[in-house]
C-alpha cells in the first residue's frame, strides 16, 4: 500500500504477540530472550505482521512471568540488556515492524525499590502512600481491611510484621500502586518517555481497567452499581494524560488497553477522542462458536467503537487463555463468562479444533480494524493440557490450592524446526531444555515443516496477511452483511470482497463470485463445507467511499 495514506497505522495493524520467554532462545539457557527474537525477525517479516507486542521484558523476580516488575527502566538479565532492546527496535524498524512493549501500571514487584522503601519506612510514612496499605479489621487487626479477593485466588491482602496490610489484586509479590498519589503519575509518565526516546512505537497496557480504586475501599457486594476496583471512570483521566505524552513524539505512537469491561459502551470509553488509541475486544475472544453469538459480538463492537471514532481490534488467543485451537476442539463451545477462568468440558477433537481455527483466522482477518496473533497461532498450536504438575510455574496453580492448572499450557515454547525437543527453540548446543517441555508430536507443527506446504496453517496465515495487506477492501472500514441461511455468516467489504464462514452442519453453495481468493479448506463444486471459511472476489456496485488503505509508512522504516 502507498505510504502516503492518511489512515494511522494502528487502525488496521496486524500485531503479533511475543511471549518472550517462549518465543526463541538465543543463549541456550532454555528461556526465550531478545537475541532469539532478533534472530527470528526475518520470519516475522515473511509472515507479514506490522508490529510486535512483547510481554514484559523488564527486570523482575519472575513471580508472575515478568508481570511483577522491579525496575521499568532495566531489561531482565534473562532476556538481555537495554542496549539489546535498542538494537532489536532498530532492526525491527529496518524490517518494517513496529515494537510495542507491555507496561504494567497497576502494580510493581515486591522487590521494587519503592515497595522496599515502604516496608522499611513503617506505618503512616510518605513511602507507604505510593501503595495501598491499611490497618486490619477486628479488635487486633488480624482480619483483612475488606473482602476483596485476588485474581489468582485467596484474599487480595497480605499482612506484614508491623501489623499493616497491603493490597494485591494479583499475587502477594505484586503490590498494587496507589494511583491517587502524584508520584505514581509522574513516575509512569517518565517511564513512557524513557522508552519512547528509545524508539518503541507504543505500549500494551496491562490491567488497564484496574488502576483506580474507590478511596474508601468498601467491601465488594452484589448490590454495588460501580465496582470498587474494576473499570472505574477515574482511570480515563490517567489515560488522557498518557495520550498527551504519546502525542509529544513523532510517528504516531499508540496504546492498546487490556481493559475488561461489562459492556461495549464501557469499553468504548477507553478509546474516546483524546483517550487511548485502541482496546482489546475480549467479547470476540469469549464468544462461542455460534453464528448468532459471533454476529452479535461483531455488530455490537463495530457500532460502539465507531460511535467514538475508534477502530475495533480482534483476537482469538493470548498468553492468559486457552489456545483457541483447543477451545474450539470441543463440539460445544460455550460462551466464556468474563472474570472467570475458562474451563472447557467434553472430549477434545483437535481435527475439529484445527478446522474451526482456520476458519476463525479468515473471519478475524477479514473484519474491519486491527488484529492480534498470539505466537504459535499461525502454526495451529493446541493448548498443552497435560503438562506434568512438577513443571507448572503459573502462580494460579499454587494460589488455587492446586485446583486450577493456570496458564502454562498456552505458554509452552513454540517449535521452529527439527524432529525432537527443543525443536529449534534453543541453539543446537543448548545447555538446558526449554523452561516448559514441548510435546513430542510438535515435530509436525514446526515452522520448518509447514513452510511451503500450501495446506498448512502457516501458509494460510501468510497468504491471508499478504491479501489483507494488498486488497483495498481490507483493513480499516466497514462491512455489509449478506443474507445467508442459518449457520452461515457472509459479509461484503468494498470494493469487491466477500467473506463467507460456514458454521452450519451442511455444505453451503457460494454466491456468485469472480474468483476464490483464499479458503480455509477445499472448495468443491462451488460449495463451502461446514467449519470452513472462504474469501471471494465479487462484482458489486460501490456503496459509498472505498475503505481507507490499511498501511502507512513508518518514518525510518522500509514499508513492506
Amino acid at each position: 500500500m502507498s505510504s502516503t495514506t492518511s489512515s494511522p497505522w494502528w487502525r488496521s495493524a496486524v500485531i503479533y504477540q511475543v511471549y518472550i520467554r517462549s518465543f526463541a532462545d538465543g543463549d541456550g539457557d532454555g528461556v526465550g530472550d531478545i537475541a532469539g527474537l532478533r534472530s527470528r525477525l526475518p520470519y516475522l517479516k515473511s509472515l507479514g505482521v506490522d508490529a510486535l507486542w512483547i510481554n514484559p521484558w523488564y527486570k523482575s523476580p519472575m513471580a508472575d512471568g515478568g508481570y511483577d516488575v522491579a525496575d521499568f527502566r532495566a531489561i531482565d538479565p534473562l532476556f538481555g540488556t537495554v542496549a539489546d532492546a535498542e538494537q532489536l527496535i532498530a532492526e525491527a524498524h529496518e524490517h518494517g515492524i513496529r515494537i510495542i512493549p507491555d507496561i504494567v501500571p497497576n502494580h510493581t514487584s515486591d522487590e521494587h525499590a519503592w515497595f522496599q522503601a515502604a516496608l522499611d519506612a513503617g506505618p503512616g510514612s510518605p513511602e507507604r502512600e505510593r501503595y495501598i496499605f491499611r490497618p486490619g479489621r477486628g479488635p487486633d487487626g488480624t482480619q483483612p481491611p475488606n473482602n476483596w479477593v485476588s485474581c489468582f485466588g485467596g484474599p487480595a491482602w497480605t499482612r506484614i510484621p508491623d501489623g499493616e496490610w497491603y493490597l494485591h489484586l494479583y499475587a502477594p509479590e505484586q503490590p498494587d500502586l496507589n494511583w491517587q498519589h502524584p508520584d505514581v503519575h509522574a513516575e509512569f509518565e517518565s517511564i513512557l518517555r524513557f522508552w519512547f526516546d528509545r524508539g518503541v512505537d507504543g505500549f500494551r497496557i496491562d490491567v488497564a481497567h484496574g488502576l483506580a480504586k474507590a478511596p474508601e475501599l468498601p467491601d465488594l457486594t452484589r448490590e454495588q452499581l460501580v465496582h470498587p476496583h474494576w473499570d472505574r471512570d477515574e482511570v480515563h483521566d490517567i489515560y488522557r494524560t498518557w495520550r498527551q505524552v504519546a502525542d509529544e513524539f513523532p510517528c504516531e505512537r499508540a496504546f492498546v488497553a487490556e481493559a475488561w469491561a461489562d459492556t461495549p459502551e464501557r469499553l468504548a470509553a477507553y478509546v474516546r477522542p483524546g483517550g487511548l488509541h485502541t482496546a482489546f475486544n475480549f467479547d470476540f475472544l469469549m464468544a462461542s462458536w455460534d453464528p448468532k453469538d459471533l454476529r452479535t459480538v461483531i455488530d455490537d463492537s463495530l457500532a460502539m467503537l465507531s460511535s467514538v471514532g475508534a477502530p475495533a481490534t480482534w483476537v482469538l488467543s493470548n498468553h492468559d487463555v486457552m489456545r483457541h485451537t483447543s477451545r474450539y476442539a470441543r463440539r460445544a463451545v460455550a460462551r466464556w463468562v468474563p472474570n472467570e477462568r475458562y474451563q472447557p468440558e467434553g472430549p477434545v477433537d483437535l481435527e475439529l479444533g484445527t478446522r474451526r481455527a482456520r476458519a476463525a483466522a479468515l473471519l478475524m482477518l477479514a473484519l474491519p480494524g486491527g488484529a492480534y496473533i498470539y505466537q504459535g497461532d499461525e502454526l495451529g498450536l493446541p493448548e498443552v493440557e497435560d503438562l506434568p504438575l512438577d513443571v507448572l510455574e503459573d502462580p494460579i496453580w499454587e494460589r488455587s490450592g492446586h485446583t486450577d492448572r493456570g496458564r502454562d499450557g498456552c505458554r509452552v515454547p513454540i517449535p521452529w524446526s527439527g524432529q525432537t525437543e527443543p525443536f529449534g527453540f534453543s541453539p543446537d548446543d543448548a545447555y538446558a531444555g526449554p523452561w516448559l517441555p514441548q510435546p513430542a508430536n510438535w515435530n509436525q507443527l514446526t515452522a520448518e515443516a509447514q513452510t511451503g506446504d500450501e495446506t498448512s496453517m502457516l501458509e494460510l496465515y501468510r497468504t491471508a496477511l499478504r491479501l489483507r495487506r494488498d486488497h483495498p477492501a481490507l483493513g480499516d472500514g466497514t462491512i455489509t452483511w449478506q443474507d445467508a441461511p442459518a449457520g452461515v455468516l457472509a459479509f461484503h467489504r468494498q470494493p469487491g470482497f466477500l467473506c463467507v464462514v460456514n458454521l452450519s452442519d451442511e455444505a453451503y453453495q457460494l454466491p456468485d463470485h469472480t474468483a476464490i481468493l483464499l479458503a480455509s479448506g477445499p472448495v468443491a463444486d462451488g460449495r463451502v463445507e461446514p467449519e470452513h471459511a472462504v474469501w471471494l472476489a465479487v462484482q458489486r456496485p460501490a456503496m459509498g467511499a472505498t475503505a481507507p488503505s490499511n498501511r502507512q509508512g513508518l518514518s525510518g522504516v522500509t514499508p513492506r
